[in-house]
């Protein structure tokens, strides 16, 4: 499911909103899907390749491809990384330009939800990954895990009512838990282990948290500049009041996305 407040175009301003945030998330679940070295990769929806970056960084992989639909995302990935082992285009998740079973390792992160037919491409990713390939997947868990977000809807719709139709926590079904495990599972195909993959989100004060809010990325952003400047003023003032805020001024907040690897049949 789309919206039109949704917004995916600038790499910078992704970056200083979420993207800093998936990469934490990015590290441990490389870590948890454990790829043995030289394996050529496939990361689907590569976005500004953050993910793909940390693969190079810390799972020796022969060669790193990376599809996105975002021109501009795909454009900020290739001029963020120089490395020779790694190579961007434009594509559709839905339909994959690779021959089948070519793919040692294949993994999507923070994508699946905003996709039309999620099962579509994840049939994609199966018929792209080699026979005891590996396929692994992990999205936001908005419902309650990723508490920056849901700090900001829960007061945003505290505010507004009808706040609440944009919220990712209810648009992504397919980001609560056990969600994503029952999809992959409904294919039959391969050894399925689910996990919860966790880090936690330090913002040095309150405007470290706030100031990305006000930026052309994203649903929270979007939906925060089609209101006023009073509402906005609001929906602020109630964030001061019910962030945990220490004594120094910084918050720490949880985040939590749900993740799923598959090992495909030989």
């Amino acid at each position: 499911m789309s919206n039109n407040t949704d917004s995916w175009t600038s790499g910078d301003f992704y970056d200083s909103f979420m993207g800093r945030w998936s990469k934490l998330i990015g590290i441990n679940f490389l870590e948890w899907l454990a790829v043995p070295p030289s394996a050529y990769w496939l990361d689907v929806g590569c976005g500004t390749g953050a993910l793909t970056q940390e693969i190079l960084h810390s799972c020796q992989p022969q060669l790193v491809t990376g599809i996105d639909l975002s021109e501009e995302f795909v454009a900020y990935a290739k001029n963020l990384n120089s490395d020779p082992r790694a190579e961007f285009s434009v594509g559709s998740a839905e339909e994959i330009d690779l021959e089948s079973n070519s793919i040692d390792a294949v993994v999507s992160g923070l994508v699946l939800n905003f996709v039309p037919q999620p099962a579509i491409v994840i049939a994609e990713m199966l018929r792209v990954t080699k026979p005891g390939g590996m396929i692994g997947i992990f999205l936001w868990d908005y419902a309650e895990g990723m508490e920056m977000l849901r700090y900001f809807w829960d007061a945003a719709v505290a505010l507004d009512a009808g706040a609440k139709e944009l919220d990712e926590g209810i648009r992504f079904p397919l980001c609560r838990e056990g969600a994503l495990e029952t999809l992959v599972r409904s294919f039959r195909v391969g050894q399925v282990e689910a996990a919860p993959i966790e880090a936690v989100t330090v913002f040095k004060d309150f405007d470290d948290y706030w100031m990305p809010f006000l930026q052309p990325v994203g649903p929270a952003p979007g939906y925060l500049a089609s209101r006023t400047p009073e509402d906005r003023k609001k929906l602020e003032d109630f964030l001061w009041q019910t962030l945990p805020i220490s004594k120094n001024g910084s918050i720490s907040l949880n985040a939590r996305a749900w993740a799923v690897k598959i090992v495909k049949p030989s």
